[in-house]
Order: structure tokens, then C-alpha cells, then sequence
């Protein structure tokens, strides 16, 4: 297939309020470009209504019919998403007809891990196809279900990409790329033709909400309220001795698998250090499950602007941490470039989930083709 323009979406669990953009030219193997990028806030009221919606999702658990709020917010967050793509084109002088689709990831409300016997579930709000009609653009949108009806996890999906970042840096099994967004994910290159990548545990999710239920803003900005407190090492190693963290792989985890309640009756400061110790501390046990345990990480996502989580990436997984900058990686773009390359991907009939990122049994492509009214 030849190179495209594509754009990605990426909107995380964190709730942070922004829309991720970023434009990469690429032909779902290789990415030949990288185009504008930029942080797009959502309007306040939607980010109220997303938030809701996820409190009832979590009520919801997937039984019985959808709460309502779903299709409200659904409708909301597509328009939103798509004016902010018609804002993004205009600033950066892009016609819709240089673009050949737009990888819509949507809001993640849910995710339920598949365990013996039954498939797993997963809900992301987003509608391609309205999507599509505003923007005069293919949208590729849905990438997770289709995976999980397999068999698969739907998560992460971001190992192929990871894996096209390290080729471009030369990196070799001894370096892995982690993502830390509401939860953390690895992926491990072999340095040849093969990946691997799956969750790791939480990562920014907990620490904010805790940080939030203290009334001590959105998130501990800087790790200034981690590195005043005192981690509790017994807890924390009760923590670390959750089963999960020592499962094979594939595993993926929701949002709210681990919540702030592991802090539960520490002060903010104990407990905002000991979730950072916990996060760092379940990567360590990650590394420890790869086939070659990785000297380096390149750290995406919002958790590598935290002095207090690197450091202890250091400290508790025992490894070189450096930021996604270090090695001229767009780090606040990483994920909604992942999404750009997932829907060229996509559009080529490539696959995006494998047996060992998702757990297929194969791999396989997915997601759902939106194509604009021509």
C-alpha cells in the first residue's frame, strides 16, 4: 500500500479533559512522517458527561441493556472529537481529501478481561460513522471489539506501533517502550519480526483519583506530594503479591481494577508515595516476565512527566527509565499516532492484535470502516 496521511484520536481513562491529535504519513509497516500534532480540550460540560458516564458503567458491568447516558455521550463526544479535527486541519492548512482516515479510538467506559469460559467485553463510546459525515474523511473506529469476540483481550493495542517507534531508533531487545496512562502497558521487541505487550498495572489512575478524593487537585503534579510522603513498604509489598502481577501473559486490565483504596487510611502524602512505589514496583514485576528482561524503557504518556513515578522506575523495577523526548519520540502524541498507524493498518487488511499482545489465536485485523458520503 502506498504512504498516507492518516490522523489519530486518542482520548485516555485519566479523564484528563483533552483530546489527543496527531497526523503521521505511513503505510501501516513503516512510518515515512511525522505531521502536526496537538492537545484539543473538551468542552467542560462533556467532560462532566463522560465522567458520568463511566460511574455508570461501572454499575452497568455489562448486564442487561445499556445505560442511556451512553448514546448521549456518545453523540457529544463524536461531534466534539470531530470539530476538533476540523480545527486541527484548518490550523495546520490540511484539506479533508489529504487525509485517508482518521483512527478514532473514542472513551473507554469499560473493559472486562476475558477469563476461562467467558469472552472478555469491552465498551468504547465513539461513532465513527457520524464522524465520518462531518469530516468528509474515512473514519476507522471500534479497534477492540472485534478482538475480543476472538478470544482476545482487545488490549494493548499499541505493540505494533511501539514496536515500528523502536525500529526507527535502532533499539534492540535490551530496550522496551512502556506507556503510563490510567494503566501501564509494555511492549518488547525482539529486535527481528516479533513482539510482545500486555498491561502491567495501574499507572496514573489511582494516584489521581486519590489526589482528587483529598481535594488536592486533578493529579500530583510534578510527583510533589509522593516525594513528601513515606511509602509503606509492608502494604506495598502486600500489593505487589496480587496475583495478577505474576500471570503470564496476555493479561490487560480496566481502568478500575485497582483503585485509590489500596491507599486507604494513609495520609495524601503516605499514600500518593506508596501508589507511586506500587506503579513503579508493577512494572518491575513485569520486566521479570518478558523472555529477555530489558535494561532501558522509553516512557510514554503522562506518568513520564512525573518526577516521582521515573525515579522510581529506577529505584523499584531496577531499570534505566527515560522519557519518550529522550529519543525524539512525540511523547504527548504517542498514542493518537498508535491509532493513526492502527487505521492504516486497517484500511490494508494488516492485522493489529496478535497471539501474544491480545491473545488471539492469530493474527487478526479489526476494527470498523466508516467511509464518508461521497
Amino acid at each position: 500500500m502506498q504512504p498516507m496521511w492518516a490522523i489519530g484520536l486518542m482520548t485516555g481513562t485519566v479523564l484528563d479533559g483533552m483530546i489527543d491529535i496527531a497526523c503521521i504519513r505511513t503505510d501501516g509497516v513503516h512510518v515515512f512522517d511525522f505531521g502536526p500534532w496537538k492537545l484539543a480540550p473538551y468542552p467542560t460540560d462533556l467532560r462532566g458527561l463522560l465522567g458520568e458516564a463511566v460511574a455508570q458503567a461501572l454499575t452497568w458491568r455489562f448486564e442487561g441493556a445499556e445505560p442511556p447516558i451512553f448514546a448521549e455521550a456518545e453523540r457529544a463526544l463524536s461531534r466534539a472529537q470531530a470539530e476538533a479535527v476540523a480545527q486541527f486541519l484548518a490550523e495546520n492548512g490540511m484539506r479533508p481529501d489529504e487525509v485517508a482516515a482518521v483512527g478514532f479510538h473514542g472513551q473507554t467506559v469499560l473493559h472486562r478481561a476475558p477469563v476461562p469460559g467467558r469472552f472478555g467485553d469491552t465498551r468504547q463510546l465513539g461513532d465513527g460513522q457520524l464522524m465520518a459525515d462531518i469530516l468528509g474523511i474515512d473514519v476507522v473506529y471500534d479497534f477492540r471489539t472485534a478482538d475480543m469476540r476472538a478470544g482476545g483481550h482487545g488490549a494493548p493495542l499499541s505493540a505494533s506501533y511501539h514496536a515500528a517507534l523502536l525500529k526507527r531508533v535502532h533499539a534492540g531487545p535490551e530496550v522496551a517502550a512502556l506507556n503510563l496512562g490510567g494503566v501501564g502497558n509494555v511492549t518488547w521487541w525482539d529486535g527481528k519480526d516479533h513482539f510482545e505487550a500486555f498491561d502491567t498495572g495501574p499507572a496514573n489512575g489511582p494516584i489521581n483519583d486519590w489526589i482528587m478524593r483529598h481535594g488536592a487537585g486533578e493529579m500530583d503534579v510534578d510527583g510533589a506530594i509522593a516525594r513528601r510522603g513515606r511509602v509503606d513498604e509492608a502494604r506495598l509489598a502486600r500489593l505487589l503479591d496480587h496475583p495478577y502481577l505474576s500471570a503470564a501473559y496476555p493479561k490487560s486490565l480496566d481502568r478500575y481494577d485497582f483503585t485509590a483504596d489500596m491507599a486507604d487510611g494513609l495520609s495524601l502524602e503516605d499514600g500518593a508515595a506508596t501508589l507511586t512505589a506500587f506503579t513503579a514496583g508493577t512494572v518491575g514485576r513485569s520486566l521479570d516476565l518478558l523472555p529477555t528482561r530489558p535494561t532501558k524503557l522509553i516512557v510514554c504518556g503522562g506518568g513520564r512527566k512525573n518526577p516521582a513515578i521515573m525515579a522510581a522506575l529506577g529505584e523499584r523495577a531496577k531499570i534505566e527509565a527515560v522519557p519518550a523526548e529522550a529519543v525524539d519520540w512525540r511523547g504527548d502524541a504517542v498514542e493518537a499516532e498508535c491509532f493513526a498507524y492502527l487505521a492504516a493498518r486497517v484500511l490494508a487488511g494488516l492485522p493489529i492484535s496478535f497471539p501474544k499482545t491480545t491473545g488471539v489465536k492469530a493474527p487478526m485485523t479489526g476494527g470498523i470502516v466508516a467511509r464518508h458520503k461521497r
